[in-house]
C-alpha cells in the first residue's frame, strides 16, 4: 500500500488452535444470523456464514499484507464421517425401502446432469481457445467429483493432453461451486415452498440432520451422550473394516459411505433385538445424544472446510471461470427448480432434496447436507432426503462420473 514489497510469509495455524478457531466461527455464524433477518430468511447455514468470514480475512491478509496463513485441518475428514455413522443408525430399513423409487429417480437426474455439466465446460473452454477437454475440469471433474476427483485426474490431463495448469483449473472451479452450492439451497427451498405453496413437515421427532433449532425443549441427558458416543465409535469402527473389504474387492468408495453402511447395519439390528419398553426409552434418550453429537459435527465440518479455502488459487482465470462457473451455476438453478422439484414429487421432501441437489452438482455430499439441515432446522424433518442423497452421493454418482468422464476423455 506504501509501495513498499513485502516477502510473502506463510504461517501454518496448528490443530489445536485450528479447531478452536473452527469453534469461535460457528458462535459467529450463529451470532450473525440471529441478527439478520435476510439470512434467516433464506436459510444460510451458520457454519458457511462463518466459513465466509473466516476465507475473507484470510485472503485480505494474503493479498494486502502478503501474508499466507495455512489451517491445520486433518480432524476435518474424520468429523465427516461422525456424521454419515449417525445418519446409518437413524436409518429405519422400512425407510429406506420406502424412499427406493426416489432414490432411482434422484440418481438418474444426477446422471443427466453430469453429462450437460461436461457440454457446457467444454464447450466454454472451446470459446475461449482452449482444449476442450479442458472444460471438463471445469465440469463434474471437480464439481460433482470434487477436489478428490480433481486429484485423481489432473495429472492424467496434463500428460496425455498437455494442459499444464489441470490441477489449478479443477481445484478453481471447485472453489467456487462450493461457494455457490453453500449459498444457492436455502434461497431454492424458499422460493419453491412459497411459489408452490408446500406446506412444511409437521415431524417433530430429533432425527440426525434435523435437530430441533430450541435447544431448550429437548432433554438430553448424561446417558444418552454418552451412549451415542459409544455407538458412533463402534459404527466407526465397522465402517473402516467394511472400507477394507470393499477395497480388496477392487471397487473404490469414499469412507463416510462404509460408515453410513455401518450405521445402517448397526441400527437396523439394535431395533430389531431390543424390542423392550425399558430398552426402548433408552435408546430414545441415546437418539438425542446422536442427533446433537451428529449436527456439531457436520457444522465443524463444512467450517473448516471453508476455513480452508484459497482464493488466490483463482489468480490467472478469473476470466474463464467467471463464465463457465456462472454458466454452470445456472444450469444447477434451472434444473433444479424445473426438473428435481417436479420429477421427486412436488412435496416438501422434494424441497429438501432441491436444497441440496446444489450441494451434488457444484460442491460437496457435506455441503448438501448441510443445506438440507438449515432447511429442515426451520421447517421441519425429511428422514426421506437425509436418506436418499448420501445414498445417491456416495454409492452411484462417484461410479457414473468415473464413466462418463472416461467417454467424454475418449473421444
Amino acid at each position: 500500500l506504501l509501495g513498499i514489497h513485502y516477502p510473502m510469509t506463510e504461517t501454518l495455524v496448528s490443530p489445536m488452535l485450528s479447531f478452536t478457531i473452527a469453534i469461535s466461527l460457528l458462535f459467529i455464524g450463529k451470532g450473525l444470523i440471529e441478527r439478520s433477518e435476510v439470512l434467516r430468511k433464506y436459510s444460510l447455514p451458520e457454519p458457511v456464514i462463518g466459513g465466509f468470514v473466516c476465507a475473507a480475512t484470510v485472503a485480505a491478509l494474503y493479498y494486502i499484507f502478503e501474508i499466507q496463513i495455512t489451517f491445520s485441518l486433518d480432524v476435518r475428514d474424520f468429523l465427516l464421517l461422525y456424521f454419515f455413522a449417525g445418519i446409518g443408525l437413524q436409518a429405519d430399513i422400512k425407510t429406506l425401502i420406502k424412499g427406493g423409487r426416489p432414490l432411482f429417480i434422484l440418481l438418474f437426474l444426477a446422471a443427466v446432469f453430469i453429462v450437460l455439466q461436461n457440454v457446457v465446460g467444454m464447450a466454454v473452454a472451446s470459446g475461449f481457445g482452449m482444449d476442450p477437454k479442458a472444460g471438463l475440469l471445469s465440469g463434474s471433474v471437480s464439481l460433482i467429483g470434487g477436489v478428490g476427483t480433481t486429484l485423481a485426474w489432473a495429472p492424467m490431463f496434463v500428460e496425455e493432453f498437455g494442459i499444464a495448469n489441470a490441477l489449478e483449473l479443477g481445484v478453481a472451479s471447485n472453489t467456487v461451486g462450493l461457494i455457490a452450492a453453500c449459498v444457492i439451497g436455502g434461497p431454492i427451498a424458499n422460493y419453491l415452498l412459497n411459489k408452490h405453496k408446500v406446506s412444511p413437515s409437521n415431524e417433530e421427532e430429533v432425527t440426525v440432520g434435523a435437530y430441533q433449532e430450541s435447544e431448550t425443549r429437548t432433554e438430553l441427558s448424561h446417558y444418552g451422550v454418552l451412549w451415542a458416543w459409544l455407538i458412533l465409535n463402534l459404527t466407526l469402527m465397522l465402517g473402516y473394516s467394511l472400507s477394507e473389504v470393499i477395497d480388496s474387492m477392487g471397487l473404490k468408495l469414499p469412507l463416510f459411505v462404509s460408515c453410513l453402511i455401518a450405521g445402517i447395519l448397526i441400527g437396523n439390528i439394535g431395533r430389531a433385538l431390543f424390542k423392550k419398553r425399558r430398552t426402548q426409552e433408552k435408546i430414545a434418550q441415546g437418539r438425542k445424544g446422536l442427533a446433537m453429537i451428529s449436527d456439531i459435527c457436520l457444522g465443524m465440518f463444512l467450517t473448516m472446510a471453508l476455513m480452508g479455502l484459497r482464493i488466490w488459487d483463482l489468480d490467472g482465470l478469473f476470466g474463464y471461470i467467471s463464465v463457465v462457473m456462472s454458466i454452470q451455476i445456472l444450469l444447477s438453478l434451472l434444473f433444479t427448480i424445473f426438473v428435481v422439484y417436479y420429477l421427486m414429487g412436488r412435496n416438501y421432501d422434494s424441497v429438501v432434496i432441491c436444497s441440496g441437489f446444489g450441494g451434488i452438482t457444484l460442491g460437496s455430499t457435506a455441503t448438501a447436507i448441510v443445506n438440507m439441515t438449515a432447511v429442515t432446522h426451520r421447517y421441519g424433518a425429511s428422514p426421506q432426503a437425509f436418506i436418499v442423497v448420501p445414498l445417491v452421493c456416495g454409492f452411484f454418482v462417484d461410479l457414473i462420473n468415473a464413466l462418463v468422464i472416461s467417454f467424454f476423455v475418449g473421444m
